[in-house]
């Protein structure tokens, strides 16, 4: 099926696609500043330097990235250290964003401008980031007013199961019911889409 029509109170909305996209590696390159982030904040809190040397990213979530870092180096990976570990993360993360390796992937833009411009699709975010964490990496590069909703890794840590949040949330801005074969996910790493 092409598109569906959706009754919401006194308005039809039609709806093609919800395309739905990953940060890192799909919309830019961050120039490592998330990983360097992290590495200034384990060092910061916990005095470990290169904490997240050895720790794959690709594909996880923010949450299951820090909490493999604790357990990496024999500390509680339970949520009481969260809130703390992700203020930290945060204040080096606007720093780190500046860097000068970040860039844009090439044709985003012109991608993103083409699909809003087509009628019954809306974009979306889909990433492992936390929510402030993606707005300091899309606000870097002015892409954030392309994405007004979005699921991301502080809605959970399983990224597995952001695919029904992200619907959730248009459904309760929108009043769009959208199917998940209506959905496309554009990542970079399989872990993106799965």
């Amino acid at each position: 099926m092409d598109f569906f029509v959706v009754f919401s109170g006194r308005s039809n909305h039609i709806m093609k696609k919800l395309v739905l996209f990953d940060i890192d590696g799909t919309l830019i390159d961050p120039g490592g500043a998330g990983r360097r982030s992290l590495g200034h904040t384990f060092n910061e809190l916990f005095a470990i330097r290169d904490a997240f040397g050895r720790i794959r990213m690709a594909g996880k979530t923010d949450i299951q990235i820090i909490k493999e870092g604790l357990t990496a180096h024999g500390l509680s990976s339970d949520d009481h250290n969260l809130p703390s570990i992700l203020s930290v993360y945060l204040k080096h993360l606007r720093t780190e964003i500046l860097t000068k390796k970040k860039h844009i992937n090439p044709g985003v833009v012109k991608f993103l401008d083409t699909l809003k411009a087509m009628d019954g699709y809306w974009l979306g975010l889909l990433t492992g980031n936390i929510e402030q964490g993606a707005r300091i990496k899309l606000g870097a590069f002015d892409l954030n007013a392309y994405f007004s909703v979005g699921a991301f890794g502080d809605d959970n840590e399983n990224r597995n199961l952001l695919l029904p949040i992200a619907i959730e949330k248009i459904r309760k801005m929108t009043g769009i019911r959208i199917n998940c074969q209506d959905c496309i996910v554009i990542g970079d790493t399989p872990s993106d889409v799965l």
